[in-house]
């Protein structure tokens, strides 16, 4: 397909096209003489992968840059990508905070603990929570333990949505395409499903 084509297809400006290709997100297409250029469907399925973490999942160039660099490694295992994507995703989301505290940490570790999880300690996780419970604390609000072991229950529970859905893709590069898309944007499912519950929780209990 030409780039006009591939433009209505993702309903992506052709300028976009070319920067996101000198940007090195996207390949550049085939030349087939004078000035056209093929794309593919394979291309058409990169760029609607980049599109959904800039526009949705609010990375910057750079970090989708990592993300693909990762996706595009050769044999590379699953885990690297779930990994990029967890470290792209995971830097912005307590921006201009002071380092988690010590005693922050231990709670942590010892939310860890309770909830029997294992090699969690070079997890960007641990320190975002840290720092949670941090401003929490800063707010004059601290958190329980029991609010705490919810929280991490809920997340296991979305850990293994991930995973299974993950686990049903026959191909080995569509399942690590699954992991990147499913970190990027499951934060923002995420926060859209937890908005609603909190809205239905909330009439519910105003219900004699």
């Amino acid at each position: 397909m030409l780039i006009s084509e591939l433009s209505e297809r993702t309903g992506t400006p052709a300028a976009t096209i070319k920067y996101y290709v000198r940007e090195n997100l996207l390949r550049a297409g085939e030349r087939v003489g004078g000035n056209r250029t093929e794309y593919t469907d394979e291309h058409e399925r990169r760029l609607k992968l980049i599109r959904a973490m800039l526009e949705v999942g609010k990375l910057s160039i750079a970090a989708v840059r990592t993300v693909l660099d990762a996706l595009d490694e050769p044999d590379a295992p699953v885990i690297l990508a779930f990994d990029a994507a967890q470290q792209a995703v995971s830097r912005s989301a307590v921006p201009d905070v002071a380092p988690p505290s010590a005693p922050a940490l231990e709670r942590v570790d010892a939310l860890i603990a309770r909830a029997g999880w294992h090699d969690c300690d070079d997890n960007i996780g641990r320190g975002i929570a840290a720092q949670v419970i941090d401003a929490f604390d800063n707010a004059g609000f601290p958190l329980p333990d029991d609010y705490l072991d919810s929280y991490a229950a809920a997340a296991r529970l979305q850990a293994e949505a991930d995973l299974d859905t993950v686990g049903i893709l026959p191909d080995p590069a569509r399942m690590t395409e699954l992991v990147v898309v499913g970190t990027v944007l499951g934060d923002t499912l995420a926060l859209g499903l937890r908005r609603m519950a909190q809205a239905v929780v909330t009439t519910e209990r105003r219900t004699p």
